[in-house]
């Protein structure tokens, strides 16, 4: 009786665990995480879908548009149409010696289909990145076939706990230093240097090693003929 109320409890236990999980992490979000500042990334809008009864059939994605990017390119997905719009900006923006007059605001998939227990990616390659923000906030809206609209679009506060339903956030962090990449370069190459003369050595070892023994050999049958040798000479003088 005792064994059967343990069990009861550590199901229990693990059932709560699973549930809390899914409730803390199946909603929208981007991966990775994080991109560097002032600069271009491939990031992903992993769509988990949450219901039972009913496939995802549509995420549409809108842009900050006080933070304009002047490159958005999507990824075919198999099996979804996407749709990029483009908006007027206030304040053209100059990219690589070029005047942009619009950006995308917003970034829709259709036509397929995510259903229960399921999850869909859906790849952009952005840029350039604002490099005077440490984060970047996707509005998104799932919508399922049986006419159901999720709206992740709540933004999370400082101190205060995950909001119901949160926006994508893709944060923002400056790029390392160039000294950074030369130190890391040296380690990586003087690892490298060492690991090539341990091989040498290791190869100088076995060689030597090699060599001994063939001698070794070649000294025990040279010897073993001398001795079949005289045996046959003994005979031959009896």
């Amino acid at each position: 009786m005792k064994t059967s109320r343990v069990s009861f409890a550590t199901a229990l236990a693990a059932g709560s665990v699973l549930v809390l999980s899914g409730t803390a992490f199946a909603h929208v979000g981007v991966q990775p995480g994080e991109a560097t500042k002032g600069g271009y990334a491939t990031i992903d809008f992993k769509v988990p879908n949450e219901r039972d009864g009913a496939s995802t059939t549509q995420l549409e994605v809108n842009f900050p548009v006080d933070q304009p990017l002047s490159s958005v390119m999507p990824q075919d997905v198999p099996g979804w149409t996407v749709k990029v719009e483009k908006s007027k900006l206030d304040k053209p923006l100059t990219v690589h010696g070029k005047q942009i007059n619009e950006a995308v605001t917003k970034v829709t998939w259709s036509g397929g289909k995510i259903e229960p227990g399921k999850f869909q990616q859906f790849p952009l390659s952005i840029g350039k990145l604002p490099d005077n923000v440490d984060k970047m906030v996707f509005k998104a809206i799932q919508t399922y076939d049986n006419g159901e609209t999720v709206r992740w679009i709540e933004e999370a506060k400082d101190g205060a706990a995950e909001p119901q339903n949160p926006a994508p956030v893709l944060k923002l962090i400056a790029a390392p230093a160039a000294g950074d990449h030369h130190d890391d370069a040296k380690a990586d190459g003087s690892k490298d240097a060492a690991a090539h003369e341990d091989g040498h050595s290791e190869a100088a070892k076995s060689g030597s090693d090699t060599t001994a023994r063939a001698l070794g050999i070649a000294g025990i049958v040279i010897g073993l003929g001398g001795v079949a040798f005289g045996i046959a000479s003994r005979r031959r003088t009896s």
